[in-house]
C-alpha cells in the first residue's frame, strides 16, 4: 500500500487532469466556470471527480484524495483463506442428532426400527 502514498505532485505526474463544468446545485456561481476537476490515473485507468466546492484548487485536492482511496481499495488483497476440517468430535454429533432425528421420525409413524 505505501506505493501509493506519493507526493500531490508525483501523483498528479502520473494522471491526466481534465477542468469541466459541474451540474448540481450551487446554481450559477457552479455553473458558469469550470471548476469541476476529473483525473485519470493513467497506469491504471482509474477515474475520479472533485466537484464539490467552488474553487478549483479546492476541488482538485478532494480528487487527488479519493484517488488515494481507490487506489488503496484496488491494491488491498485480503489474506489467503486456510482451508479447515471438521473435527471428529463434532462429526459424531452430527451423526447422533441424525440418529435421533429419525428415530423420532420413525416413532411418529408407529415404526420402531
Amino acid at each position: 500500500m505505501d506505493r501509493w502514498l506519493l507526493e500531490d505532485d508525483a501523483l498528479l505526474a502520473q494522471c491526466e487532469v481534465q477542468a469541466h463544468r459541474a451540474g448540481g446545485p450551487g446554481g450559477q456561481h457552479r455553473n458558469k466556470a469550470e471548476t469541476a476537476v476529473r483525473l485519470v490515473h493513467l497506469p491504471t485507468g482509474v477515474r475520479v471527480e472533485g466537484k464539490d466546492e467552488r474553487s478549483r484548487t479546492q476541488n482538485l485536492r478532494i480528487a487527488l484524495l479519493r484517488l488515494r482511496e481507490k487506489l488503496e481499495k484496488r491494491a488491498y488483497r485480503p489474506p489467503p483463506r486456510r482451508p479447515t476440517r471438521v473435527s471428529r468430535a463434532a462429526k459424531s454429533r452430527r451423526v447422533d442428532d441424525k440418529k435421533l432425528h429419525a428415530r423420532q421420525k420413525a416413532l411418529r409413524h408407529g415404526r420402531d426400527d
